[in-house]
Parts: structure tokens; C-alpha cells; sequence
């Protein structure tokens, strides 16, 4: 037969996207960090329904999209707030002092919450990292620098 005569998919046209790659970390997220993932599984549905079926490139980044968010919600861990502020720990509020004595403040959440240049800084990150479980007064080096904890609320 000839090939002129079958529809193929080729990717570009619409055909199933590679999925995004999963983080190998557990999933913790903070009560907003779950309700932006369930946002953004309604905006992308909704979007998705309204999206013509031959604008298969969109529907196929959509489809992408909403199978990635769905995997983030069915494994999501919502953690409490920390009960206290006597150490660093996910959804601690961080401020640090750097050894050139800049001042900044982190709140360790979630790797999709994460977004440093809005103060959100992911768990996983080396900061974090870092930072977990010492206490006000502490000092850890960073990236060839010391930072002290000032604040954790």
C-alpha cells in the first residue's frame, strides 16, 4: 500500500509528547502548593475541552501538561507547618544573613512551588538542604560562603 495514503502522526502535528520528567524526590508540598496543583489541573482541563480537536499540537502539549500535574497530584504529600520555630524544616519561613551581609528570606517548600526570586525556595535545593534542622544563631556554608540563620518562623 501506498504510504501517500495513511495518516501518520508525526509528533510536531500532534501525535503523544514525551512526558516531563518526574522528580525522584518524595512530592512534599504546602496546603497552597496542593491548591495551586489542583488550579492548575482545572485550568488545563478546561483549556484542553476548548481547544479545537485540529489544533492537535496545542492538545498534544495540553495532554502533556495535564498527565504531569496529574502524576504531581497523585503523589503529592501534604505537610503541615512546622509545629515550631525552634529549627529549619519544610514550610519554615528562613532568613539568613550571607557573609557579605545580605539579608534574605526563603520559605522551603515543595519542587514545583519552588521559585527562588519570589522567596520560595525548594527543599531539595542545596540552601535547604543546608539549612534543615539547625536553629537561629546557626552558621553553614553555601556554595563557598557562610550564611547565618537570624529568623525561622
Amino acid at each position: 500500500m501506498s504510504r501517500a495514503f495513511v495518516k501518520e502522526d508525526d509528533g510536531v502535528d500532534g501525535e503523544m509528547l514525551p512526558d516531563r520528567p518526574i522528580s525522584p524526590h518524595r512530592n512534599f508540598v504546602t496546603a497552597e502548593g496542593l491548591a495551586a496543583i489542583d488550579a492548575t489541573l482545572i485550568e488545563l482541563a478546561a483549556t484542553l475541552a476548548s481547544t479545537s480537536a485540529e489544533d492537535r499540537p496545542t492538545r498534544a502539549r495540553l495532554e502533556r501538561e495535564l498527565r504531569y500535574w496529574r502524576q504531581r497530584r497523585a503523589t503529592a504529600e501534604p505537610s503541615a507547618a512546622p509545629p515550631d520555630n525552634a529549627v529549619v524544616r519544610f514550610g519554615s519561613t528562613v532568613t539568613i544573613e550571607r557573609d557579605d551581609g545580605r539579608e534574605q528570606t526563603f520559605r522551603i517548600v515543595g519542587e514545583d512551588e519552588a521559585d527562588p526570586a519570589k522567596g520560595a525556595l525548594s527543599y531539595v535545593s542545596p540552601l535547604a538542604r543546608a539549612l534543615s534542622g539547625k536553629s537561629v544563631g546557626d552558621v553553614v556554608e553555601v556554595a563557598g560562603g557562610d550564611v547565618e540563620i537570624i529568623a525561622i518562623r
